[in-house]
């Protein structure tokens, strides 16, 4: 009788052990999955936005997860990197803090046969497993057709900048492109403006430089809040178009003020895509090289407004 539970007993952990669970690294080594994330900062709501949907995802999918805030700094990313390799981490996401200074890093881990999963910012120069964003392209489109809308196709604009952030950089092209559409709207100057305090002085000193310039458009929810703010302190009766779209800034639309509408990106379904894709790559499953997430539009009076963007005409309704 003893002997029977005991064979019994063994082919129940024998199935219990053949089971794969969702957790590990697809039968490699049974252990559960690491994820090494490299993100950019916590000091804006978009970014604190993905890392708190990496972390839900992560712990969906019962896997680890190791977060690493490299604060804007490159070479905190690249340390933090550098440890995940140590570590032996299954898998890295990162939020680039410069699009070409990270490479490096990037090709250290892919040595270490380590999968990269990049989010919202690309890495250029190197190949990563997937790239999960918002169509910056598009979504700097969008900003200069509502630009355009609230001018009334006329006036000159000026523009808040992040040059060593390619998702900055594809939202300004974006922008730029769809204003060629419209002859009455000239982009005047850009400065850079990374942080709110810096968006302000930017925004200053293009109001003074222009003192014609009706219109700015900001990166970032903290840019443009912050061109509203150099647009009041001056009593410009202008016009502000924002990109991020977290509910301060569609709060800051819904008021009386310059700040007329954002282009909304989904920072928590690429945190969470981008969990699901490493979990992917660790097992072993194919994933798409680019993800890219199509950005809405909210307007003061109206909210969410349906843009439709085909043939490279963007078109807002009425």
């Amino acid at each position: 009788m003893l002997a029977l539970i005991l064979i019994l007993s063994m082919m129940v952990l024998a199935a219990c052990g053949g089971k794969e669970s969702s957790t590990t690294d697809g039968g490699k080594t049974g252990k559960k999955i690491t994820i090494g994330a490299s993100l950019l900062t916590q000091s804006h709501p978009f970014q604190v936005a993905i890392k708190e949907a990496i972390e839900k995802e992560a712990k969906n999918q019962d896997v680890k997860v190791d977060v690493a805030i490299a604060d804007q700094d490159l070479n905190r990313q690249i340390s933090a990197i550098e440890d995940f390799i140590n570590k032996g981490v299954d898998a890295i996401i990162m939020v680039p803090v410069d699009s070409d200074g990270v490479k490096g890093a990037v090709l250290k881990a892919k040595d270490a046969g380590i999968p990269v999963v990049t989010v919202d910012v690309k890495a250029n120069g190197v190949e990563v497993d997937s790239h999960i964003a918002t169509d910056n392209y598009t979504g700097g489109m969008i900003a200069a057709e509502a630009m355009a809308k609230y001018l009334d196709g006329k006036g000159e604009v000026g523009l808040t900048t992040y040059p060593e952030v390619q998702s900055v950089r594809d939202r300004i092209d974006g922008f730029k492109e769809n204003t060629k559409n419209h002859t009455g709207m000239k982009i005047v100057q850009e400065l850079p403006g990374r942080t709110r305090e810096e968006a302000k002085k930017a925004s200053e000193d293009m109001l003074t430089a222009h003192p014609n310039m009706k219109g700015i458009f900001g990166f970032g929810d903290d840019m443009a809040i912050s061109a509203d703010q150099a647009m009041t302190d001056r009593k410009v009766d202008g016009v502000v178009i924002g990109f991020d779209g977290l509910a301060e800034a569609q709060k800051k639309v819904d008021e009386d003020n310059t700040f007329k509408a954002v282009v909304v990106q989904f920072p928590d379904k690429m945190g969470e895509e981008a969990v699901k894709n490493a979990v992917k790559l660790v097992k072993g499953e194919k994933v798409k090289k680019e993800i890219p997430i199509t950005p809405g539009l909210y307007v003061n009076g109206k909210g969410f407004v349906d843009v439709k963007v085909e043939n490279g005409k963007v078109t807002i309704p009425e």
